[in-house]
């Protein structure tokens, strides 16, 4: 890509600034905890993925920013930031799951001989740009996996953004429409408008015209005439959450879709890493989902603003992780994918 999603540069978290775009590409360097949780929650960065690799390099903000004297002391402070950066977006598990794995790396540092606070700081900056670059590895490979899905001349309907800009870098949903490009087929992408915050017409248009493939925005309630029409050969999206059963938290308005999709027996294909399923929570009915300030929908009157929905594993065809595609019954079949211990 030729623009980076986040980086760490100078002491500071440097994001993309997504409110900005597509009229502006401007960059928001967050020099504190705070800032960079005030950021997530404002969806300067946002995309499960890129949550995660934000809240990793917030806990290594927090540690290099550190005035602790002892290893207690910075013990506390980074549970302290742990804390606040896991209260900002709370249906994408990846922010969790990112967490527990800088709060392992911490823990293995300060046991290691000689642990200094700085020694502690050094592995978990180190940490935070290893979880980055693999996540850009593993869309990639879940793009090439998912790409075997996509027949040439393909017309894909997205919804919301879950391209290199939800991610490190490449995308999920978005990687596997690359992945058939880059493999020599023709394709083509309808982008939702996703309201009420336009990341399909906003982002994923942005992302797919920068690469040169043909993209066309169309308002959320299009889809379904278009689906009749015959003019959409299959759906792909990403997700925030994944349950055991293969139940999947998504940008609202996707459990719409895969209604319409179902309807007209055209494919709808789910686009994730592993560190998006939860195999804590066995059904879609236990995920929590975020309401957002309704003035985002509206400054004049009442709304509401759920920001996500939970489409049923039976609407899903395929669920495609770095580790191939998985078909149902999910509960024997994303298992497969976990390593051991999650």
């Amino acid at each position: 890509m030729s623009w980076r999603t986040l980086r760490w540069h100078a002491g500071a978290v440097l994001l993309l600034d997504q409110r900005a775009l597509p009229e502006r590409e401007q960059e928001l360097a967050c020099g504190t905890v705070e800032e960079l949780a005030s950021a997530i929650e404002q969806l300067v960065v946002r995309g499960a993925p890129a949550i995660g690799c934000a809240a990793a390099y917030g806990v290594a903000l927090a540690a290099q920013r550190s005035e602790a004297r002892s290893l207690a002391a910075l013990a506390r402070e980074l549970a302290d930031a742990r804390a606040r950066l896991l209260r900002t977006r709370p249906t994408a598990v990846n922010l969790a799951w990112a967490l527990a794995r800088m709060q392992r790396c911490e823990e293995r540092a300060a046991r290691a001989q000689e642990a200094s606070v700085a020694s502690v700081a050094s592995a978990l900056l180190a940490e935070a740009h290893a979880l980055t670059a693999e996540d850009e590895r593993i869309c990639r490979a879940l793009g090439r996996a998912g790409a075997e899905l996509v027949p040439d001349g393909a017309r894909v309907l997205t919804h919301c953004n879950a391209g290199a800009l939800a991610t490190a870098g490449y995308g999920t949903a978005l990687g596997v429409v690359r992945a058939a490009v880059e493999a020599g087929r023709r394709v083509s992408v309808l982008a939702d408008e996703t309201r009420p915050f336009l990341q399909g017409a906003r982002l994923t248009a942005w992302e797919l015209q920068r690469d040169g493939i043909p993209v066309t925005v169309i308002a959320d309630a299009m889809a379904a005439h278009l689906m009749r029409g015959g003019e959409i050969d299959l759906a792909i999206v990403g997700a925030d959450r994944i349950a055991a059963n293969g139940d999947v938290a998504n940008k609202i308005g996707t459990y719409g879709l895969a209604v319409a999709a179902h309807h007209h027996g055209i494919p709808l294909i789910v686009v994730a890493p592993t560190s998006t399923l939860d195999a804590s929570i066995a059904s879609g009915a236990e995920i929590p989902i975020e309401e957002r300030a309704p003035e985002e929908v509206s400054s004049r009157f009442r709304a509401r603003n759920p920001a996500f929905d939970v489409t049923p594993a039976e609407l899903v065809d395929a669920i495609v992780t770095e580790h191939g595609v998985h078909r149902a019954p999910y509960a024997d079949s994303l298992p497969l994918a976990l390593p051991a211990g999650r």
